[in-house]
């Protein structure tokens, strides 16, 4: 068992587009990995999916809205033709629009969050699931948050629909032990790319934030990479239902 190797295997990342996503989707094709990349953003993930053809691997890039449902179908189905099953499963797509209290909160705002980090996370990961379920092999990894495990303010709906995702993985990961299936998932704190970056526009935020921050830096790129590839192998057969924190000891300190 060779230490983060992927080669063969099919990984599903939703959300590549930019950001965590398409340094995860880099980062398993280096691993040896195909991906199939998933976003709205269809322009973008074939200029992505050239870089991945690149480095030696096949890459599928699917328009794919994870708010809306039959496009999950649509994408997922159209995996299968084309790969004939889904190894690994990256839910990493998400969204936090606003920096409010939450007393100021719209209703829109509420919706798209929630919809997006935790509604469209729930249907790919039981749309992939039942393809994973045929094999009796799949990892799934999904994307939350340390603002889903300490109190945050300014981001109450974000830090709600994280926390919903180490619940539900728990859940998963019990249903789909039986089927050799593993669920987990990460939570980044503050990160160069991703949800992070406005926030760290700001030179006195990320000052703040690397104080709090116990490694005094915040999360690069290949950080959160290497925890994606070691759980999606086979080296972490043995690891499911847990949520493994990336971030420079911020929730230790929380």
């Amino acid at each position: 068992m060779e230490l983060g190797n992927l080669t063969g295997k099919v990984a599903f990342v939703t959300g590549t587009s930019h950001g965590l996503g398409k340094g995860i989707a880099l980062g398993l094709a280096k691993h040896g990995a195909d991906v199939i990349l998933a976003s709205r953003k269809l322009g973008l993930n074939e200029a992505l999916a050239e870089e991945i053809r690149g480095l030696g691997q096949k890459a599928l890039p699917v328009a794919m809205d994870v708010m809306k449902i039959e496009d999950i179908s649509r994408a997922v189905e159209k995996s299968i033709e084309a790969f004939g099953r889904i190894d690994i499963l990256i839910n990493n797509a998400g969204t936090s629009p606003l920096f409010a209290n939450c007393i100021d909160v719209e209703e829109w705002a509420w919706d798209k969050i929630i919809d997006t980090n935790l509604k469209g996370l729930f249907f790919c990961a039981a749309k992939v699931a039942r393809e994973m379920m045929k094999h009796k092999y799949g990892r799934i990894i999904n994307i939350t948050s340390a603002a889903g495990n300490v109190g945050s303010p300014l981001v109450g709906p974000y830090g709600a629909s994280k926390a919903a995702v180490i619940q539900l993985t728990k859940t998963l990961a019990l249903e789909l032990a039986p089927y050799c299936i593993t669920v987990n998932a990460i939570g980044p704190s503050f990160f160069e790319v991703g949800v992070s970056e406005p926030v760290l526009k700001s030179r006195e935020m990320t000052e703040s934030i690397i104080k709090r921050t116990p490694l005094g830096r915040v999360g690069l790129i290949e950080d959160l990479v290497s925890a994606v590839v070691f759980l999606s192998s086979d080296s972490a057969s043995y690891i499911t239902g847990h949520t493994l924190f990336v971030d420079g000891g911020w929730c230790a300190g929380s």
